[in-house]
């Protein structure tokens, strides 16, 4: 078996998911929240995304074609969506939310499936990914092999998530504040890159 296919698979995946980067994100989209709700909010988005990449592993394209859904309309609906996570994180939106809802944790936002478990890790990026590593397989063993390549990827992720408290303490509330609006801003960016990319797909932007 030729476990350098595998590694390669890896690097992909790590590089495109990006956990160094998605960890400042992390921070800023649970800031304020208690250590074991940003634990929570941790291992739910991970398994998430774990059980998306994997559904879009076992049946790839068949999934959203079953539904009508290609994958540049995919990256439209993921980039305006993404979109509007950014305009709160730049305009204290999230902020003001979380410091009204302060009397009562359990009402704090969950920011776990959206957004990130998706688009964050299992964006379109990530997943049509998965798709093409998925469809250089022969056998049930190398599709097997690339689902716990995804697994270690976010395994990974997890980790980086983890260390958001200590990255928080770091910067502190204004470091975090200036953190969050740089961010959104790049969140922004990376929001209308995804529609761009679903546009060009069409055949609508160069």
């Amino acid at each position: 078996m030729d476990y350098t296919v595998y590694i390669t698979a890896f690097v992909t995946l790590f590089v495109i998911i990006d956990p160094i980067g998605l960890t400042p994100l992390f921070a800023a989209l649970t800031q304020g929240q208690p250590a074991a709700n940003r634990r929570a909010i941790a291992i739910r988005s991970c398994l998430i995304a774990l059980v998306l990449l994997v559904l879009f592993a076992i049946f790839g394209e068949a999934v959203m074609g079953f539904v009508g859904i290609s994958m540049p309309a995919f990256r439209i609906a993921g980039g305006v969506l993404l979109f509007l996570t950014a305009l709160e994180m730049l305009f204290e939106r999230r902020t003001k939310r979380r410091e009204d809802q302060a009397e009562n944790p359990e009402d704090l936002p969950d920011p776990s499936v959206f957004p990130i478990a998706t688009p964050l890790i299992a964006g379109p990026g990530a997943i049509a990914t998965v798709i093409l590593l998925v469809g250089r397989q022969d056998d049930l063993l190398g599709t097997a092999m690339i689902v716990g390549v995804v697994a270690a990827v976010l395994l990974v992720v997890f980790v980086f998530f983890l260390t958001a408290g200590l990255l928080e303490r770091l910067l502190g509330r204004v470091g975090i504040n200036v953190v969050t609006r740089v961010l959104g801003m790049l969140l922004a960016a990376l929001s209308v890159q995804f529609v761009l990319d679903g546009l060009r797909d069409f055949g609508l932007a160069g």
